[in-house]
């Protein structure tokens, strides 16, 4: 990775921990303003919007990343993915209101879904210029399109709380005010930036052929989509908006905790999709890489369990702290799993190995509303995240058994041993010193310690990281 890469980590590391912030702003005033019964249908609504938008991209947003990586026509691929999102999204909101004909009456997660359904278009509209500037590796350019909706909201909300003028259709007013911004200047800032003429021409052969190359990645992307929100839908209906508004809160702040992934993830479908292209692979490299991840992604774990509890209730006034203690722990255990899934994918995405990850991606949704549909009646919120656990694992199973590279054959044992020494420093920690203030810095240091013990972290690892970012 050279000094330019080293750029374009730290462009798309600040833009995601501006969206954070911003988000985790947005987000706390609503759970700590609404309602669980309010906050739980806006929670609902939008898990259903986002899923169906995800699933109407049809997988053309990551093959359009893919094809400007590897040179090929940029301003037809974004004329081609610009007339998909305009028309499939155009399509599908028009059906939102037309349901309103057909349903004189509709309950209040209608109404909800037709309001903030505006906003959610306008975001999937400004899609294409998000995924060419991916790309094209204009991670700037990425990070300005990525904030402005998130701090349009913020600055919005902060104002309207401090005014005391905060209510549930002010907060759906002020979502819809920042998607359409997002907009309306995600536009002009690509055409500054990219300097790709953005025009809209009906090619009828290349979007076919478009679309049965993404045949594949469609499959992946109802999957996906299905797998990400399924639980959130399953819980709404099955049990109560209440219940939503307290997974919710926990899944939400687990989302978070994959900032370090989300940094990572966009730099590796362009770099793994020129290394396949070469003769010969890096192993090593790839094989330092995910031993990087599972330290990482395993200290996230650590802290998450650790600050939890005392943190959310101090936060939220006992409203989502210990009653969600064994739903985040469940969660956290994904985290690692999720940091070895993306990077097997990327690399099978590279190799152009599209069936195969679709039927990875079958294993993991049919184990997933498996266990949703069995364990949430019976477990409440805790089956849910037992169900995207087992799921995670399921996957990764899959993945590693279908790798080709006899190189990483046993490239799954840093995602056990580093998680292993996260929970065992976290558990004796807390036998030993509770709550008291010893706790983070010893279960940090008992971390650090089993790290080097087993291997997984070496004095050498310092020089390789260096010379890896420049």
């Amino acid at each position: 990775m050279s000094s330019n890469n080293l750029k374009n980590l730290s462009a798309n590391a600040l833009q995601l921990v501006a969206n954070q912030v911003f988000g985790l702003v947005i987000f706390y005033i609503l759970s700590t303003t609404l309602s669980k019964d309010s906050f739980g249908q806006i929670n609902l609504a939008l898990a259903i919007l986002l899923s169906a938008f995800n699933i109407l991209s049809c997988g053309i947003d990551q093959l359009i990343i893919k094809k400007i990586a590897a040179g090929g026509d940029k301003q037809s691929a974004l004329s081609l993915y610009i007339t998909h999102t305009l028309f499939t999204g155009l399509v599908f909101y028009g059906i939102l209101v037309a349901g309103l004909f057909v349903f004189p009456h509709p309950p209040s997660i209608y109404n909800l879904l037709l309001l903030i359904g505006i906003g959610k278009l306008m975001t999937y509209l400004s899609t294409p210029y998000k995924q060419a500037a991916n790309g094209l590796e204009l991670f700037k350019l990425l990070a300005w399109l990525s904030i402005i909706s998130n701090f349009v909201r913020c600055v919005l909300l902060v104002t309207f709380l401090i005014l005391h003028k905060l209510d549930l259709y002010v907060i759906v007013a002020i979502f819809i005010i920042g998607d359409t911004l997002e907009f309306v200047l995600g536009m002009p800032l690509f055409k500054k930036w990219a300097k790709i003429p953005i025009a809209i021409k009906w090619d009828k052969t290349n979007y076919i052929n478009l679309l049965r190359e993404a045949l594949p990645q469609i499959g992946v992307v109802l999957i996906t989509s299905s797998l990400a929100r399924f639980d959130w839908i399953f819980i709404g209906f099955i049990l109560s908006a209440a219940k939503l508004a307290e997974y919710s809160f926990a899944y939400k702040l687990f989302e978070i905790a994959t900032l370090p992934l989300l940094a990572i993830a966009p730099l590796l479908i362009p770099r793994f999709t020129k290394m396949f292209k070469q003769d010969g692979v890096n192993t090593n490299g790839l094989k330092f890489l995910i031993r990087m991840e599972m330290i990482l992604a395993a200290f996230t774990v650590l802290l998450l369990n650790i600050y939890w509890a005392p943190a959310i209730d101090w936060l939220t006034h006992g409203k989502y702290g210990t009653v969600n203690i064994n739903t985040i722990f469940i969660l956290s255990l994904c985290l690692p799993l999720l940091y070895m899934e993306n990077f097997l994918w990327t690399i099978f995405f590279a190799q152009g190995r599209l069936k195969m990850i679709l039927n990875a991606f079958i294993v993991t949704l049919a184990v997933n509303i498996a266990g949703d549909i069995i364990l949430i009646p019976i477990y409440k919120n805790e089956g849910g995240a037992i169900a995207f656990l087992l799921a995670c694992i399921a996957q990764i199973i899959f993945y590693l058994g279908k790798n080709t590279l006899p190189e990483l054959k046993k490239i799954g044992q840093p995602l056990i041993i580093c998680t292993a020494c996260a929970l065992v420093s976290g558990l004796t920690a807390k036998a030993i010193f509770a709550d008291s203030w010893p706790l983070v810095p010893v279960a940090i240091l008992g971390y650090l310690a089993l790290l080097f013990i087993t291997g997984q972290l070496q004095l050498k690892d310092r020089q390789r990281l260096k010379a890896i970012i420049g």
